[in-house]
């Protein structure tokens, strides 16, 4: 159901509309309606508190008031879809694994781990370990990787690749 607003000379055929008694008689029902689109009552809140301001804020643009109501469902659907949207870019970017830490003792192996892989990569030939480091640590592209480094693309995928066999040698897990 689609609510026509007035133009600033229009003149009203009906009185306003009452807001405040929509808000009385439907606004639990509204937080409910989005409660279920959104999943948790502080957006669900601010949802209906934004149709309703904005509502309040035009009452007197409505062609017909007795569409209010579905002016503000409207509202509250579009402003779901709004938050659902917002939600949706941040959960887009990734995000960094760390693996669960569920004891001290775990947390110190880890870190032990880690400090034998930085040990092994410093004994590696100065290229290799730039390459790497650039890759695994930094994230890099192969493309960007040989901007850095001054090297072609393949140069870097070959040298990823010694580099790897020579850490995996280095820590004793070659085969």
């Amino acid at each position: 159901m689609e609510v026509e607003l007035l133009s600033h000379g229009e003149p009203l055929t009906r009185g306003r509309v009452d807001v405040a008694a929509i808000f009385a008689e439907h606004h639990l029902g509204l937080v409910r309606l989005a409660l279920l689109m959104v999943g948790d009552q502080a957006s669900a809140e601010d949802v209906v508190q934004e149709a309703f301001t904005r509502t309040h804020a035009s009452r007197g643009k409505l062609r017909d008031p007795d569409k209010a109501l579905a002016y503000v469902r409207s509202a509250v659907l579009n402003g779901c879809r709004s938050v659902l949207r917002r939600r949706a870019t941040v959960f887009r970017k990734p995000v960094p694994y760390d693996p669960p830490v569920w004891s001290a003792e775990n947390a110190a192996l880890v870190g032990e781990e880690r400090r034998e892989v930085l040990v092994a990569l410093r004994r590696l030939p100065r290229r290799q370990r730039e390459a790497l480091t650039l890759r695994y640590y930094v994230e890099l592209s192969d493309r960007e990787i040989a901007e850095t480094m001054g090297v072609s693309g393949g140069t870097v995928r070959s040298t990823i690749t010694r580099g790897l066999a020579a850490l995996a040698k280095e820590l004793g897990e070659g085969s």
